[in-house]
């Protein structure tokens, strides 16, 4: 299946990054927008109380069920960014690989952010995504 964005890397930036620094779309693909992907069960109960990664598992979930009802797939994504209610860099790092390994190969431009509050009860983590499709 053809995809329609292409993810962009640059020798001159450091290769640290577990991702591409840049993507593109071409104009006719259709973009798709997604809601904060958040950790919760199909009752609204927050899954995985107090774990980082479970969480973000969770909420990856949620995101490729989300995906999945656009008519996409995380091969569509074109960037990320990762929500961790936590100022320790191990937490924010302990979602992010969840999110990393869900991903595999293809590397999305993402940010990580620490922040102080997620919007429901006991809530750690919210992946915020974008795709591109070919229709």
């Amino acid at each position: 299946m053809a995809r329609a964005i292409t993810l962009i890397r640059s020798a001159s930036l450091s290769d640290a990054a577990e991702y591409a620094y840049a993507a593109t779309a071409p104009a006719e693909s259709r973009l798709i927008f997604l809601a904060g992907a958040c950790p919760l069960n199909d009752d609204g109960s927050t899954a995985a109380i107090g774990d980082y990664a479970g969480q973000a598992a969770k909420a990856m979930d949620n995101m490729q069920a989300a995906l999945s009802a656009a008519g996409a797939s995380l091969q569509d994504v074109i960037s990320t960014r990762v929500l961790v209610a936590s100022a320790r860099r191990e937490d924010l790092v302990a979602a992010w690989q969840v999110v990393r390994d869900s991903f595999a190969d293809h590397d999305v431009p993402s940010t990580l952010m620490g922040v102080t509050v997620l919007g429901y009860k006991d809530q750690l983590v919210e992946i915020e995504a974008v795709a591109a499709v070919l229709d």
